[in-house]
């Protein structure tokens, strides 16, 4: 064999030997990446501590990651404190009602549909009808969850949170108020309260309104009932026109002998 063949040679068995080893260095480095994942699944199924511990690392991480990119930090709960519901998941009267409301009060369908659930929720507690509670809803602040009259109504029902301050402690206080469902529940009780006392549903909205001791509430009860009546047309599958929507209520300062008449009158629901 000659000098350059065996040279050739040298070069092929060099070639080999490096290939082989490189082959048993993968091929080990392989296995102990599979055993050292087998090992980790099991530590983690044994566990449950590490894994909890990883998974919220990892959701940190995350979070700061998307806090650094959208230059703000995310909050995954947020969802639970909105006041809203998908108008296509309620029953088909309800999702009606919702997008006949939202057009024509000019809000969105999300959280008038969630307040619309609540209202035929509680109003079959209440015996009273939902439609009624939301025209109540409508007429006194349009909707308006932050809505405030001079007198101190405030919120979707427009309650006197001074007068029904107890009706609020078990929601945490007189802040509640300007929450939705919270003062939909609390405004569905006074009118409860109102209706029985009154003996009647147009009596009973008078009393409501505050007008009972006055010679007229001011075309609000029938304000109220004619809201009352499209919405059932409404929630029984009839076309309603979106006429304008009625006035929200606004109460001029009254005398302070009807102020105190109104109070003491209220004060008993």
């Amino acid at each position: 064999m000659t000098a350059l063949g065996k040279t050739a040679q040298g070069l092929r068995t060099f070639a080999s030997d490096i290939a082989q080893g490189f082959f048993e260095i993968t091929h080990n480095s392989f296995a102990l990446v599979g055993l050292a994942v087998v090992f980790s699944v099991v530590a983690l199924t044994a566990r449950p501590d590490l894994r909890q511990a990883g998974e919220s690392k990892l959701m940190t991480w995350l979070q700061e990651r998307q806090a650094a990119t959208l230059g703000m930090e995310p909050e995954l709960d947020a969802i639970d404190r909105a006041t809203a519901a998908n108008p296509k998941d309620l029953p088909k009267q309800q999702a009606a009602v919702a997008y006949w409301l939202s057009k024509k009060y000019r809000v969105a369908p999300e959280p008038v549909s969630a307040l619309v659930a609540e209202a035929y929720e509680i109003g079959e507690k209440a015996n009273l009808d939902p439609t009624l509670i939301l025209a109540v809803m409508a007429v006194e602040s349009g909707f308006n969850p932050f809505a405030q009259s001079p007198v101190g109504a405030q919120g979707l029902m427009q309650v006197m949170t001074g007068i029904h301050s107890d009706k609020y402690e078990s929601f945490g206080g007189k802040l509640a108020a300007f929450d939705p469902v919270t003062n939909l529940r609390v405004g569905v009780k006074v009118l409860q309260e109102c209706i029985q006392r009154a003996g009647s549903l147009n009596a009973g909205l008078r009393f409501y309104v505050g007008a009972a001791n006055l010679e007229t509430d001011g075309g609000y009860a029938d304000k109220v009932m004619a809201e009352h009546a499209r919405l059932r047309q409404v929630a029984s599958g009839r076309a309603v026109p979106l006429a304008p929507p009625p006035a929200i209520r606004v109460i001029t300062p009254a005398e302070p002998k009807v102020i105190e008449e109104k109070i003491a009158a209220l004060s008993l629901s």
